[in-house]
């Protein structure tokens, strides 16, 4: 199964070993995802319940207390958890199911993009700004603020890259 999701690659005889994304293999999979989450976050500000929205704000309740407790993994699983509860108020099963897929690429990558503090208020704030666009059912303002919150992510996610590049040639 991770083989087929491009997440290890199988040798014959010798097992399976975990693929390193290039910088363009990270800057075509943001490029994807930004275009599901924004469609996902589109969807659901026009299908989203009144439950389904309630459980979103506590979770972006819980995790602005793991972000003030600097509990990155609390933080970072709270933060999975809402993606996945905005992408499934989508009501689209297949944009659900492609989501997960191209999302399980970018996971370790997205865990790593906050452990800088300023990277990391930054999308606390884009976390409060898709709650608002939630809330106000505005299907559009929830779209653009989830194409700049993934180009931030990608962003941060090539430049801890290029720099673990540098380190790795420095060596």
């Amino acid at each position: 199964m991770l083989a087929a999701e491009g997440l290890v690659e199988l040798l014959p005889n010798r097992g399976a070993i975990a693929l390193s994304l290039t910088e363009a293999d990270v800057l075509n999979t943001f490029e994807v995802m930004a275009g599901l989450e924004s469609l996902s976050g589109e969807l659901a500000a026009q299908r989203i319940t009144d439950t389904e929205l309630a459980e979103i704000q506590a979770m972006q309740f819980e995790m602005m207390a793991a972000y003030t407790r600097r509990d990155l993994s609390g933080y970072y699983t709270l933060n999975a958890r809402i993606h996945n509860a905005i992408s499934a108020a989508a009501k689209n099963p297949v944009l659900g199911t492609v989501y997960n897929q191209v999302n399980a690429r970018l996971q370790a990558l997205r865990f790593r993009s906050n452990q800088d503090g300023e990277k990391w208020k930054r999308a606390l704030k884009e976390h409060e700004r898709m709650i608002e666009a939630l809330a106000a059912r505005d299907a559009a303002g929830m779209r653009d603020v989830l194409l700049v919150h993934l180009r931030n992510k990608r962003d941060v996610v090539l430049e801890q890259l290029r720099e673990a590049q540098a380190q790795r040639g420095a060596a």
